[in-house]
């Protein structure tokens, strides 16, 4: 699945990368659970806080493969959900980027008392393709947007404060 987000690839990367703005556009993270120093590094773990459904589970990610602005792809735990991901960028306009987002998951998952056959784990995994993409590109033009002076309405004084990577709100 792939989405067309007016910002620039450089912007778009920034909010896949960095702790502090995953936090706040990633809607299932509720904290960072160690700091991450130089990530994404290939092989450098980063843990998560996250909402599974109602309930909060850990995020394990593993970078395998990093071309700044191009490319991340990471091994990820999410509970008992193991899959791969690929995140692949690229220009479209000045100030377009297409953002691809591929999971490879197994065909069945193991819950508790059974498991998910392929069927529930596609649904899953779309599901979560289509999210993740939403969320990004809803925070990726909002950025670009109040930085327009046409787009006042979109800083609200009265609206809560972000959340920063330790899960505050900043």
């Amino acid at each position: 699945m792939s989405k067309v987000i007016r910002s620039p690839r450089a912007r778009v990367w920034r909010a896949l990368v960095s702790p502090d703005e995953l936090i706040r556009w990633d809607e299932r993270r509720v904290s960072l659970e160690a700091p991450i120093p130089d990530h994404p590094k290939p092989g450098r773990a980063a843990r998560w806080r996250c909402l599974l459904g109602s309930l909060t589970v850990e995020h394990h990610e593993v970078p395998l493969e990093v071309i700044p602005a191009e490319r991340l792809r990471s091994a990820v735990r999410l509970a008992s959900f193991e899959f791969e991901e690929t995140y692949t960028l690229a220009d479209l306009a000045p100030s377009a980027t297409r953002l691809s987002l591929r999971v490879i998951a197994r065909n069945t998952l193991p819950v508790f008392g059974g498991e998910l056959d392929r069927f529930d784990v596609r649904r899953l995994s779309a599901e979560r393709v289509d999210q993740t993409l939403a969320q990004l590109q809803h925070w990726c033009e909002a950025s670009a947007a109040s930085l327009d002076p046409r787009c006042e309405a979109l800083r609200s004084p009265s609206a809560p404060g972000p959340r920063t990577a330790s899960g505050r709100a900043g």
